[in-house]
């Protein structure tokens, strides 16, 4: 089967060290492979997001001599997508409403019993709608950590694919929309593998093979926080990228010498791909760089 990768950043500000970061691994696995790396916006969430920070995103990938196949995809236009298979789901049963609070949740110790599994809630229009898991995915494999174990009241929860607020929520959005773009394999942030049970659930009732996973270590501040939008992380510089860039590549575990640094962006991203491979990662999750 041909590698198809994907770098799929959210437009909740610009482009930061950490995001580079996912952005770079990514790339370098397809490319190592001869495939094809696209890139997806998942603007999901708007009263998160920053009015124009997908321009910004997509130039700073370009500066940073990452090149995407294909169009780039954006989630906010692919909303009947999910909304056909949450239909077809509650009809099956396979999905149903639920109207349960955050505060209920808490009092059931932070993990939903699946109250509303056999009630039928009256008022469809104030509630989230959850998948029936009925075969809990309590590990995973990891293409750099291998064997990767999920907590047992996490992976047996139904979890929501539609919110409260009507707002279609991620794991269901990024498995649809890499079956339907045909992704092999998730090259991301090692603050995503507590979801990847999840999507591989939402593999299963699809009747699809899942991907393959590999989570990359995250960069954190001085203070043992992600670096991240939410924490305010300072964008990356588009003016002067190499000395940013080749830091990047440090972080994933390549050795450097002078000639390559001394080379043009085209040229150094062109020789990462030829000498990437998962090895090198550290096999930390969280690195301050």
């Amino acid at each position: 089967m041909h590698y198809i990768g994907r770098f799929a950043p959210s437009p909740s500000g610009p482009l930061h060290f950490g995001s580079l970061i996912a952005a770079l691994g990514s790339y370098f696995q397809a490319k190592s492979q001869q495939g094809k790396w696209l890139v997806r916006i998942e603007d999901l969430d708007p009263p998160r997001e920053m009015p124009g920070s997908d321009t910004l995103i997509l130039q700073a990938i370009e500066v940073y001599g990452l090149h995407w196949d294909g169009e780039v995809v954006y989630q906010s236009q692919r909303h009947s997508l999910y909304q056909d298979k949450i239909e077809a789901w509650l009809e099956s049963g396979q999905a149903y409403y639920c109207d349960c609070t955050r505060k209920q949740i808490k009092q059931m110790g932070g993990f939903y019993h699946g109250t509303c599994r056999y009630k039928k809630p009256t008022l469809t229009e104030d509630c989230a709608v959850r998948l029936r898991v009925d075969t809990p995915v309590e590990s995973f494999f990891d293409q750099k950590h291998g064997e990767i174990h999920i907590p047992k009241a996490l992976a047996q929860e139904d979890f929501i694919i539609k919110r409260r607020d009507g707002l279609f929520a991620y794991n269901l959005a990024v498995v649809l929309d890499d079956i339907d773009q045909g992704v092999t394999e998730v090259v991301r942030g090692a603050d995503l593998i507590e979801p990847t049970g999840r999507q591989i659930s939402l593999y299963h009732c699809l009747h699809k093979t899942p991907v393959s996973y590999l989570h990359l270590p995250l960069a954190m501040d001085g203070n043992g926080n992600k670096l991240s939008k939410q924490n305010h992380a300072t964008a990356i510089d588009i003016q002067n990228p190499k000395p940013t860039l080749l830091k990047a590549m440090r972080f994933l575990g390549f050795e450097i010498k002078q000639e390559i640094s001394d080379a043009s962006i085209d040229e150094i991203i062109f020789w990462g791909s030829q000498n990437w491979h998962v090895e090198q990662l550290p096999r930390e999750t969280e690195i301050t760089p």
